[in-house]
C-alpha cells in the first residue's frame, strides 16, 4: 500500500488549522478558553480575539504565569489553550507545567507554535528541539506532533476532550497533507503510510512527508519501506513499534528535535528491551549541540533531516543489519 504523497504538492500553514478548529469548537463549547503572551499573532489567534473576545487571556510576556492562569482556569471548569512560541512555553515555564499541570492533572492544552528549527534566522534561543525530551519525562501529559492540517484540526479536539492535559506541537514552516482521507487520529497510536518489508521509517510531524519523499527514492533502487506517521510521542505506541520490529530489517526514526530524550530515544529504548535479535536502528535528529543559526531548509540540511539523507540512513542501517 502506498499513500505517498507527489514531493511538489501543496503545503499549508499547520497554525492556521490549528487557529480555525480552535474557533470552531470555541463556538460550540463556551467553556473553551484561550492564554497567550502576546503571542497572537504568531498563534494565529486574531480572529479568535475579533470573534470571542473576553475569552483570550494576554499575559503579556510572562510565560509562568500563563501557564499558571491556564491551570486555574482549568480548576475552575473551562478547558484552556495556553498558546505560545514552543521554545518558552516549553523551556520558560516547565516547572509550572511540571508542578501546576502535569502534577495536578488539570485538562490544560498546551500548544506550542512554530516547534522545531522553524524560527532559524532567529538563532538557538529560538529553536524549539529540546520540548520533546522536556515534556516525555513528565508522566501524565500527552504529547501529539500533527503531520498535517488534518491531523492539527483532530488534535485540538482530541486534546479538548481529554480529562487530562496535552501537549500539541504546531509547526510554524508550511507542508503538504500526507494523511489519507478518512484517517482518524487515535490517542497513543501510530499510522501507516506506506507498507514495506525492508526498512521502516518512523517519522514524526514536519519530518513525515520527507520520510514519503525518501521512500519513493528508496523504492526506485529497490528497497521497500514502511513509513510511519508517529504522531503521538506520549503515549507511544508500543504495539505497533513491537510488531515493525518483529518484521523489518531496519527502523530509522525522524524528528525535528533533539535526540536526547525525545522519539528516537524512545525508539531505541524499547527495542533495546527485546528479547529477541533486534532490528538495526537508526535515529535522525539534532545531534548533541545548540543548533546554529540560518534559514530552516539549511538547518535542517545541517542535521541531515532531508529526504536524501533519509534515504543514506536506511541503506547503511540495511548494509548492517
Amino acid at each position: 500500500m502506498s499513500t505517498a504523497t507527489p514531493t511538489k504538492a501543496p503545503v499549508y500553514d499547520n497554525r492556521e488549522a490549528f487557529a480555525d478548529e480552535l474557533c470552531a469548537l470555541a463556538r460550540e463549547d463556551e467553556r473553551i478558553v484561550v492564554v497567550c503572551n502576546d503571542s497572537v499573532g504568531s498563534s494565529k489567534l486574531g480572529g479568535f480575539r475579533e470573534e470571542f473576545g473576553p475569552r483570550l487571556v494576554n499575559v503579556g510576556i510572562a510565560e509562568q504565569n500563563m501557564v499558571g492562569v491556564g491551570a486555574g482556569l482549568a480548576n475552575g471548569g473551562l478547558v484552556p489553550f495556553v498558546s505560545s512560541a514552543a521554545p518558552f512555553l516549553t523551556g520558560r515555564s516547565l516547572e509550572q507545567v511540571k508542578a501546576d499541570i502535569a502534577y495536578s492533572q488539570y485538562p490544560v492544552i498546551l500548544c506550542g507554535q512554530s516547534t522545531g528549527m522553524a524560527y532559524g534566522e532567529l538563532g538557538p534561543t529560538h529553536h524549539s528541539v529540546e520540548d520533546l525530551s522536556w515534556l516525555r519525562a513528565l508522566p501524565g501529559l500527552d504529547i501529539v506532533v500533527p503531520a498535517d492540517r488534518s491531523e492539527t484540526r483532530q488534535a485540538v479536539r482530541l486534546a479538548a476532550a481529554r480529562p487530562g492535559p496535552t501537549y500539541i506541537r504546531v509547526g510554524r514552516f508550511k507542508v503538504p497533507d500526507v494523511t489519507p482521507e478518512g484517517h482518524v487520529l487515535e490517542r497513543g497510536r501510530w499510522s501507516i503510510l506506506r507498507e514495506g518489508a525492508d526498512v521502516a521509517l518512523v517519522a514524526t510531524g514536519t519530518m513525515v512527508h520527507g520520510a514519503l519523499v525518501a521512500a519513493e527514492t528508496l523504492a526506485a533502487s529497490g528497497i521497500e519501506a514502511t513509513v510511519v506517521n508517529a504522531a503521538y510521542i506520549a503515549p507511544l505506541d508500543l504495539d505497533l513499534l513491537d510488531e515493525l520490529a518483529g518484521r523489518v530489517e531496519a527502523i530509522v526514526s525522524v524528528e525535528e528535535a533533539t535526540l536526547s530524550g525525545g522519539l528516537g530515544a524512545a525508539v531505541a529504548s524499547r527495542i533495546a528491551q527485546r528479547p529477541t535479535t533486534r532490528p538495526a536502528v537508526r535515529l535522525l535528529g539534532v545531534h548533541d549541540e545548540f543548533a546554529p543559526t540560518g534559514s530552516n531548509e539549511f538547518l535542517l540540511d545541517y542535521f541531515g533531516l532531508t529526504p536524501e539523507k533519509i534515504v543514506e540512513a536506511s541503506t547503511e542501517a540495511l548494509r548492517h543489519a
